[in-house]
């Protein structure tokens, strides 16, 4: 069945039809097709556009639709172009006259709009949720590795001593700004674009505050033609999605690198690595070098569809269908790859000792080696000339500063005591910092704290 036809003389090529169709993908939007459709017609009855026999005839076919679909009694078949011909060509054979009146003041271009804003607010409510699940797994291991003591890096050299639960917390800061971000995107689009028509409204009584309070949303679109044309909503949902992915393949990266055997910071677990073909000795972490490679790919469904939409006149124009396989897909991959993060996540092994072993390398510690003397009424600049002294000094000899006499000390500066080794131990260079965001103890329990709240709220 197609929505139009009485103007037309000629069949459809087939050609055309195979590249003008698009149920092979939109029939994800049956649920949603189906939510709005029933939201509809009790519009039309309220308003007496539609008799009430009609809206319950029209009402029990769409549930049977929705039923038979979901058990597996009903296909879609490839003689429909869309998902909303699928459901109105089955409900009219299934109740008659009646459901030819469903689509009275509708356009496929507002209810097409109407299931992708449904189908992208269901789908963030999920996304939603993996990440929250994310976070509290996050959150286990910050608890856990309060005092685990590991290199941080800057341009991937050992920088300053932090703890896992402080480096881990880095990444729950970027994920809990994603979920933020999902909240804001469902806030801005959840306006109901239903009654907008092809683009210029309808002269039926429709009742749109009321077809919005049905589905949800807070009121209805103000601007028929930007209703049917707006895909902006899209466009910051694989916006947001992109945002996630980065985050995934950041984290995905530094685990990587972690379970190489020059760190060896990490063991996974053998459900998340593969091995070689060739070589015995192997386990490769294939889910985390996955989830970056995929980043890629949702990338490019944002680009896609900022490329599509860039030249648009008002208002719909069938381009614009472009946005679905792409959405559908870069969905898909975040979720799937958040799921088979957490799982990697929630099974990985941290080793602690080679964390601080390492930690202890490096000169970590000459930060606060400078902080002493500074402390000693040295100026910093001075401070840390003399503390490079000291590190190339180390270098020649092959030797750490903690390794240094407190005669070889006080051979580049006098002002070194014997208490400088308290101070340039690992425990001190971390514990000493308890200011909001650092990584002493005292700190990174009270950001546990305010994070647990979050994920509560």
């Amino acid at each position: 069945m197609k929505l139009w036809g009485g103007r037309f003389t000629k069949e459809e090529n087939q050609l055309v039809h195979n590249f003008n169709e698009s149920l092979s993908f939109d029939q994800k939007f049956y649920r949603q097709d189906i939510e709005g459709s029933i939201a509809h017609v009790t519009m039309l009855a309220k308003q007496g556009i539609v008799s009430e026999q009609d809206k319950e005839q029209i009402i029990a076919g769409l549930n049977g639709i929705l039923a038979d679909v979901e058990a597996g009694k009903l296909e879609f078949t490839r003689e429909h172009e869309d998902i909303h011909s699928f459901v109105e060509a089955n409900l009219i054979a299934r109740i008659g006259e009646a459901g030819k009146r469903l689509h009275t003041g509708r356009s496929r271009n507002d209810q097409v709009a109407l299931d992708m804003k449904l189908f992208c607010r269901d789908e963030i409510e999920e996304i939603d949720r993996l990440l929250k699940t994310l976070l509290e797994e996050l959150l286990k291991i910050m608890k856990e590795n309060l005092d685990t003591y590991m290199p941080g890096f800057t341009h991937l050299q050992k920088a300053q001593p932090v703890t896992l639960s402080h480096h881990i917390g880095a990444y729950a800061e970027m994920f809990f700004r994603d979920r933020g971000r999902l909240r804001d995107i469902r806030e801005r689009m959840n306006y109901c674009p239903l009654g907008s028509g092809a683009l210029a409204g309808t002269t039926y009584p429709l009742d749109r505050d009321y077809s919005a309070r049905l589905l949800g949303f807070y009121g209805p679109t103000l601007n028929s033609m930007d209703s049917v044309a707006d895909r902006d909503y899209v466009v910051e949902l694989l916006c947001g999605l992109s945002l996630i992915a980065m985050h995934l393949s950041r984290f995905s990266e530094e685990i990587i690198i972690w379970n190489t055997n020059e760190y060896q910071f990490v063991e996974l677990d053998d459900a998340y690595s593969t091995g070689s073909s060739i070589m015995p000795q192997k386990k490769n972490p294939d889910i985390a070098e996955l989830v970056r490679g995929k980043t890629g790919r949702v990338y490019g469904a944002l680009m896609s569809l900022l490329t599509t939409m860039k030249g648009l006149p008002l208002a719909y124009n069938k381009d614009m269908q472009e946005d679905k396989e792409l959405t559908f897909d870069a969905i898909d991959t975040v979720k799937g790859c958040l799921a088979l993060f957490t799982g990697m996540i929630s099974t990985i092994v941290f080793r602690k000792d080679v964390m601080e072993a390492s930690a202890k390398k490096g000169f970590i510690n000459a930060t606060d080696a400078a902080d002493y003397l500074v402390n000693r009424g040295v100026p910093f600049r001075d401070a840390h000339g003399i503390v490079g002294q000291l590190v190339l000094y180390c270098l020649e000899r092959g030797i750490g500063l903690d390794d240094l006499t407190l005669e070889e000390f006080r051979k580049i500066s006098p002002v070194f005591d014997s208490d400088v080794y308290e101070a340039i131990s690992m425990k001190t260079c971390v514990e000493k910092r308890m200011i909001v965001g650092a990584p002493g103890r005292e700190a990174m329990e009270k950001v546990i704290e305010i994070y647990k709240k979050r994920l509560d709220e």
